[in-house]
């Protein structure tokens, strides 16, 4: 029995906010936003498109890749942290867009890991029960919805976006040919209040206070985040690495989340990965925190990039604190 990925999918927004354009809402500048971040751009969503409408997009090119339909989807993981509602969720409004009448919901939240814990829980879930054959895994945000436009500091890194992942139980196939080789994720809540929003759940209800106070917006310490980051996206790699038995040159892609130029080129130094082995697409999305490793893995996969056989190195980091890397064979 192995688990196969066999369609990828992604989308983002038509609107596009350039570096150019928040200079007119924010005293910011195009050359502080490149040389601090490497974006250059950011897709954001119209009012009254929730993410599950982005999830949507995504799920469908994602099936047309698969070339499956939505009544064989056994379940659908939905990473978020921009759900349509605290509850029900988002990825029960996706089964209800997509009619995938048959499929098991949930979400996962795991800010900017949240594909990688998906996969995770679905990899294991198709392992164990055999009555689910294909697993949809969406990572999907419409962060500009939670990002404060009046905070220079974090209104230029965040977009919109949403990426998806089908998975298929193959019981023909031997153990040899699953797609995950290894994986290793963590967290460390000791450092919950350095990238999190502060209202909207039961410790602190939304009241006219907090809207006030602007406590309904992404708040982010970056300084202290950097070494963590790098910290966390590099030993969750190494670790994952030294379990699998796969070197640093047999690593065909390293595709790390999205945040930050300088957090993906010191990810990749200490690797010792060579920047054309590092898939980088920070500059036209910015930050899409969940949604952001599948939108690469999709772009890799529909350009040819990656072939049968090649290992694949995913890893993230992102609010909770959490982090992650996942070693897949193409």
């Amino acid at each position: 029995m192995a688990i196969r990925i066999i369609g990828t999918g992604s989308y983002a927004p038509e609107k596009i906010l350039t570096n150019a354009d928040l200079e007119k809402m924010v005293e910011t500048s195009d050359e502080w936003i490149t040389t601090r971040t490497g974006i250059k751009q950011r897709h954001i969503a119209a009012d009254g498109v929730a993410t599950s409408d982005l999830a949507v997009q995504a799920a469908r090119n994602a099936m047309e890749m698969a070339k499956i339909t939505p009544d064989q989807i056994n379940f659908i993981s939905v990473a978020t942290v921009t759900g349509d509602k605290a509850f029900p969720s988002t990825a029960c409004f996706v089964q209800k867009k997509i009619e995938a009448n048959n499929a098991v919901c949930y979400d996962v939240v795991a800010a900017c890991s949240g594909l990688l814990y998906s996969l995770e829980i679905a990899v294991a879930m198709l392992r164990s029960y055999k009555k689910y054959k294909y697993a949809l895994v969406i990572g999907a945000e419409k962060l500009s919805s939670i990002v404060d436009w009046q905070d220079r500091s974090t209104c230029v890194l965040f977009g919109d976006g949403a990426s998806a992942v089908i998975l298929e139980r193959d019981d023909s196939l031997p153990d040899s040919e699953d797609c995950l080789v290894a994986s290793e994720l963590g967290a460390a809540g000791i450092y919950s209040e350095l990238l999190y929003l502060p209202a909207g759940g039961s410790a602190m209800p939304a009241s006219h206070e907090t809207v006030e106070q602007r406590q309904h917006y992404i708040k982010m310490t970056g300084q202290e985040l950097f070494k963590l980051a790098v910290n966390g996206m590099v030993g969750a790699c190494r670790t994952t690495m030294k379990e699998s038995g796969v070197k640093s040159e047999d690593v065909t892609w390293v595709v790390p989340h999205q945040a930050n130029m300088r957090i993906i080129g010191a990810v990749a130094q200490r690797l010792t990965i060579p920047e054309e082995r590092v898939f980088v697409n920070i500059d036209k999305y910015g930050n899409t925190s969940a949604a952001s490793i599948g939108i690469c893995l999709d772009e890799l996969c529909r350009s040819g990039k990656i072939k049968r056989g090649d290992y694949i190195l995913l890893t993230a980091f992102g609010g909770g604190l959490t982090w992650g890397a996942m070693l897949l064979r193409w």
